[in-house]
């Protein structure tokens, strides 16, 4: 049986098309300047690491679901504790960092290539607000933007994706998920989504056992081996 063609393509975008480390670190350092590479570091990775765990006690449940802008204000609270940050404004704009992350070189390129053949659907664990910042900023062009928030809960549940097959109101094999992180593919992967990897230095790269359709270097690659299709 020849294999179904793809009419949607949907997009994560934290790391997947936007440097979320970078523009975490970016927001912390200029909260606090007087803050060492090191001590920079050291509080990007409790920040990321906040974020976390807070979006798997919601997934197990041992917590109300929270917006990611919540999430990250927390975060943000624990790094200004942490440097002995009391300014309210400082804090609040590190806060919206999350809305503040620098696309990957070929991520805008890559958008309008894929979207001259396919409509293209962002689905991001960010807010509704936050991917609005999001897009706004690092230039993000979609035929539409889905939160998970809409959900109440975070990616990889199914109910996310469950929201991209929604909107496309078509079989989950036709859509393709694009992803850097391997876990956040084999939660479209479950639904029956195809799946494409995209190598990122932030992302997850599949485990042996993994079987994605396609696996491309960026998206110019990507768009290379979706126009032989």
């Amino acid at each position: 049986m020849p294999t179904p063609a793809i009419d949607v393509v949907v997009f994560d975008v934290l790391g997947t098309l936007v440097d979320e480390p970078a523009g975490i670190r970016a927001a912390v350092q200029c909260a606090a300047p007087h803050c060492d590479e090191g001590s920079v570091k050291k509080l990007l990775a409790r920040w990321q690491a906040h974020v976390e765990n807070e979006q798997q006690r919601i997934l197990r449940g041992d917590r109300p679901f929270e917006p990611s802008e919540v999430l990250d204000g927390e975060a943000a609270q624990l790094v200004a504790d942490s440097v002995g940050i009391t300014d309210p404004g400082v804090v609040a704009t590190l806060a919206a960092a999350g809305q503040r992350l620098p696309p990957w070189p070929d991520s805008q390129t890559g958008l309008a290539r894929l979207a001259e053949r396919f409509p293209l659907i962002g689905l991001s664990n960010a807010s509704r607000t936050a991917l609005l910042g999001l897009n706004a900023h690092a230039g993000l062009r979609w035929h539409q933007a889905l939160s998970a928030e809409s959900a109440e809960t975070y990616k990889p549940a199914a109910a996310v994706y469950g929201l991209a097959l929604q909107v496309a109101a078509r079989p989950p094999e036709r859509l393709l998920m694009v992803a850097a992180h391997a876990w956040d593919l084999r939660g479209a992967q479950a639904l029956g989504m195809r799946t494409a990897y995209i190598a990122r230095p932030v992302g997850e790269p599949p485990a042996p056992g993994d079987q994605f359709d396609l696996h491309a270097q960026d998206l110019d690659d990507l768009a290379d081996q979706l126009d032989k299709t």
